[in-house]
């Protein structure tokens, strides 16, 4: 009984996305000029290929940040909780804390952190 409620629910969702993208189809302007075509960056006139592809360090940086964000975010509720779980959840933190610490020695040491 309960996979019918998720069922209708689910039905119900996609009938309303789906509405909702032919109503902003049908009530759009479709008018097509040059000037909409050109990309848009910040205003101004774009000085190179807005397709060129970015540096790699950008993702390196941007990778080292959302493994250390999610560091923090396993950090906090293990801290919360931290006396019921004992030497068991210490030693099981320290761990994991361990393996994100050699990931970021391994790349300071092949200079993914210095700034060309």
């Amino acid at each position: 009984m309960l996979y019918l409620y998720v069922g209708i629910f689910m039905l119900l969702i996609s009938g309303f996305i789906a509405t909702v993208l032919v109503l902003a189809r049908l009530i759009s302007p479709s008018r097509k000029s040059w000037t909409k075509a050109q990309t848009y960056e910040t205003g101004e006139s774009t000085v190179t290929d807005p397709w060129r592809p970015f540096p790699v360090r950008y993702y390196v940086f941007a990778l080292l940040f959302l493994i250390f964000d999610v560091e923090a975010a396993f950090l906090y509720p293990w801290a919360v909780v931290y006396q019921d779980l004992g030497l068991y959840g210490f030693v099981e933190m320290v761990i994991f804390v361990s393996i994100l610490t050699v990931g970021l020695a391994y790349a300071w040491k092949k200079g993914a952190l210095k700034w060309v």
